[in-house]
């Protein structure tokens, strides 16, 4: 099946509904379509064509928004980069995507130097060109990056079916109503932020863009009730509910729902939201699922402590070998919102096994088929909503001239949830002050262990496999 062009589409239908506000500024769909075509001309200008691959990495803003909805106008395939990583970690996404071009915001350009600065192609000559009326199901508009259990990132294939029925999901979940204002303060080269501007064009719903989460004026926004809707993850939810009950403020009634990832929210928190007048829906998902795959309702959170609620209308989640409710397997997906595959390193290897998606992830479904996710991809540390491997970290530790193993596990966080700890059995004298230097020249910030431990020897099963729960245990009894 087909689907009309999103962004041209949505220009006819509603040109002049707000479609970006920023800071005092907005634009109207219009607005949106006419900047964002200026800029396909120009990318196209540059001698790119319709089908290839080109690598963004912005840092965020209205900015972003136009050379997003420019080059799917211009007919590529999107790589988005984080701009969180480090040198190295970009150079393999680039390089493994097969990425043509880069564009990157001009203070980014020391992260990817052989790229072309925005402003640059801003400043170019256009092309005139016909964009595409119609967007083929299976063309695949984004590729984003998730580290894999190897410890090698995965290029995720997004096409425009997969994420057509990720919002058409969502708006059933969670209702639309005139007026929707959805406050996008999630980066929009994650799954989480993308999928908010897919939403806007599908539903003609205004996004409240922030550059990067602010949290006093988060609170002011929901407070004031200038925003309906709002994607966070649960740092993000504890610091817009301390501000608001420091300052003994509530939600406005314009206020409908905080929809929150990555990890389970505590019930306390719940609770908090609730007496300021918040609902929260807590959801499940990932990259390869285009975003949601299941979400708690509201009335549901407190009874249902721990889920992450159904599957969306269009899914379906079973546990593997499970024979009846409350049996633990591995989480299986199954809809028109999985990738068809990856790119790359990985394009090879299928995503899907008879239908359905192996998550790596061990949960269970009780007997009211709600979904509770017990192991986040078994070893997986979320920090701040932000996923880290274990093993990812490992290999770079393991690089050190001093270091003859090493261990890394996701250790509790007042402030991010989890954080890394890295367990180290050395071969010669180093200091954790070295080993920190050492990964911050290798890994984002957020990916360096905050806690480094020396220890004899590793915790191994009978198969030699790294027990990482062990060592979670370990550093607790040490603390």
């Amino acid at each position: 099946m087909n689907t009309p062009n999103w962004i041209l589409q949505r220009a006819r239908l509603t040109p002049e509904r707000v479609a970006i506000s920023w800071g005092e500024e907005q634009w109207t769909f219009r607005e949106v379509a006419e900047r964002s075509m200026d800029i396909a001309r120009k990318m196209r200008g540059t001698g790119l064509r319709e089908g290839d691959r080109v690598a963004l990495l912005t840092s965020g803003g209205p900015e972003t928004v136009f050379l997003i909805h420019g080059g799917l106008l211009a007919g590529f395939e999107l790589v988005m980069l984080n701009i969180r990583l480090t040198e190295a970690e970009l150079a393999y996404q680039i390089k493994d995507s097969g990425a043509e071009a880069v564009f990157t915001d001009d203070l980014l350009l020391d992260r990817a130097p052989d790229s072309t600065a925005v402003s640059r192609l801003l400043a170019g000559e256009g092309t005139d060109f016909e964009p595409a009326a119609l967007w083929e199901e299976d063309r695949t508009l984004t590729i984003m990056y998730t580290s894999g259990t190897t410890g090698f990132p995965k290029g995720v294939r997004q096409t425009a079916g997969n994420h057509l029925s990720s919002a058409v999901a969502s708006v059933l979940n969670m209702g639309l109503q005139e007026g929707d204002v959805w406050l996008c303060a999630m980066p929009l080269f994650h799954i989480s932020g993308f999928s908010i501007l897919c939403r806007s064009l599908i539903y003609g719903m205004t996004v409240r863009l922030q550059t990067k989460f602010d949290a006093e004026a988060s609170a002011k926004e929901i407070a004031e009730g200038s925003v309906t809707t709002m994607s966070a993850v649960s740092a993000q939810l504890v610091r817009v509910l301390d501000i608001l009950e420091s300052q003994n403020q509530k939600a406005s009634g314009n206020f409908r729902q905080i929809l929150a990832g990555g990890g389970p929210v505590p019930s306390p928190y719940i609770r908090r939201a609730e007496a300021l007048g918040i609902q929260i829906l807590q959801t499940y998902g990932m990259t390869e699922t285009s975003s949601q795959t299941a979400t708690l309702a509201a009335e549901d959170a407190l009874r249902k402590t721990g889920s992450s609620g159904k599957p969306l209308f269009f899914n379906r989640i079973r546990i593997d070998g499970a024979e009846r409710p409350g049996d633990e397997g591995e989480i299986l997906i199954s809809g028109p919102h999985v990738t068809p595959g990856y790119v790359g390193r990985f394009g090879d290897r299928p995503a899907q096994e008879d239908g359905w998606l192996h998550t790596g992830d061990i949960g269970r479904v009780d007997e009211e088929g709600f979904l509770y996710v017990l192991d986040r991809r078994s070893d997986l540390i979320i920090s701040g909503g932000e996923n880290i491997y274990p093993a990812e970290i490992e290999q770079v530790l393991a690089g050190h001239p001093a270091i003859a193993e090493a261990g890394v596990a996701g250790v509790e966080d007042e402030r991010w949830g989890q954080v890394p700890a890295a367990f180290i059995v050395a071969r010669k004298d180093v200091t954790a002050e070295e080993l920190e230097a050492y990964c911050r020249e290798r890994l984002a910030p957020y990916k360096v262990p905050k806690y480094y431990r020396f220890v004899g020897e590793l915790p191994r099963n009978a198969s030699n496999k790294l027990l990482r729960r062990e060592l979670r245990d370990k550093f607790e009894l040490q603390e």
